[in-house]
């Protein structure tokens, strides 16, 4: 009998082992199927640094047993907190794109028998500035926000907002380091020199002569690589990458609609582009450079907190840290931690003590 209840004893152990698979600690002990008549009032809260409570999840689709961060404001917390260093480095690459964009680029030399091929006329864009940062920035946004409010996996919508940023903000420095550099001259750039129409050369260089107001002329130096394009691969393209993710585009399934919806930002991205050549501010070499730049450097930021689109795993973010997928969606700050139980058909097995995990491990949760 005694080797028999000692049986019983190391399966309900296993069970509660393989059960308690979960990306979050207790400090108490978890409840398990063995465990009702056991003490239910000693579970503690999440053994993290943040103050906040936890609760055990009690839906019909949830696994019993298993712990989640209660509050959007701690789940938050503890990953702004992580990432702050992510936080700071985009704050820095921010002021350094705008340092960029104060300083005067290179002066390359603009000869007379160049001008022939600059004397396109000069208008206003198709797209203007201030709408670049929607299309890059707000649009994925959206997307980011709807899909939480789907999945209310905080971790998930943390991870493409730090990753669209990152993608951004590092193209836009790229981008506006080349120019800076280069000084290649625009399409337009004989009535930004010359607004009257009448070219003045230097008589010992033959170097132009502008007399048209600086900040324009300024821009007319501004021409490799496009900006407009840049960004807008750089966002749109991360957008792609992510639907392409949630909706598992490389699952073999063949349901081909689905390519439909993730080159849809592609196509955007695209036509942005071409309307800086038909605007005359770019020549086609500048906007494939901004493409190449802005796209690259989405597949880059993307797979640095999303696994590969080509992976089973495509749908979720690289959860090292203990909170996403059980998160639940809460607005108050405190709850009351509750065991989540389950009637037995037969007997009371022992409470056996659970072994934790790092909670400074990087590793995905399995």
């Amino acid at each position: 009998m005694g080797d028999s209840a000692t049986g019983v004893a190391s399966q309900g152990d296993a069970s509660d082992r393989s059960t308690l698979n979960t990306p979050l600690l207790l400090e108490g002990r978890p409840h398990s199927a063995n465990s009702q008549a056991a003490e239910t009032s000693h579970l503690g809260c999440c053994e993290v640094d943040i103050p906040i409570c936890v609760e055990t999840m009690g839906t019909s689709t949830d696994p019993p047993g298993i712990v989640v961060i209660s509050t959007l404001r701690g789940a938050t917390y503890k990953l702004l907190r992580f990432h702050l260093r992510d936080w700071v480095a985009l704050l820095t690459l921010a002021i350094v794109d705008l340092v960029l964009n104060i300083i005067y680029p290179f002066n390359r030399f603009v000869g007379e028998t160049m001008v022939g091929d600059l004397m396109y006329p000069l208008q206003p864009s198709t797209v203007p500035l201030p709408v670049v940062p929607v299309i890059a920035i707000v649009i994925p946004l959206i997307i980011f926000v709807a899909f939480f409010l789907y999945s209310k996996d905080i971790t998930d919508i943390h991870h493409a907002t730090l990753g669209l940023l990152f993608s951004v903000l590092i193209t836009g420095v790229l981008t506006d380091a080349i120019k800076d550099a280069t000084g290649r001259p625009r399409p337009d750039f004989f009535w930004r020199c010359f607004p009257d129409g009448i070219a003045v050369y230097n008589n010992s260089t033959g170097n132009v002569i502008c007399h048209g107001e600086n900040s324009v002329v300024k821009e007319g130096y501004k021409s490799f690589p496009s900006g407009h394009t840049s960004w807008s691969f750089a966002g749109l393209g991360f957008l792609s990458l992510y639907l392409a993710g949630k909706l598992q585009l490389f699952n073999g399934r063949g349901h081909v609609a689905k390519v439909a919806v993730v080159f849809t930002p592609l196509l955007a991205a695209t036509l942005v582009g071409l309307s800086r050549v038909d605007d005359y501010w770019h020549h086609w070499q500048d906007v494939f450079a901004g493409a190449f730049v802005g796209l690259g450097m989405a597949i880059i930021c993307y797979h640095e907190f999303f696994p590969s689109i080509f992976g089973a795993n495509s749908m979720g973010p690289h959860s090292y840290l203990q909170i996403g997928n059980n998160f639940k969606l809460k607005f108050f700050p405190t709850f009351r931690q509750q065991p989540h139980e389950e009637s037995i058909s037969a007997g009371n097995g022992p409470e056996h003590d659970i072994e934790r995990p790092s909670m400074h491990s990087n590793q995905d949760t399995p």
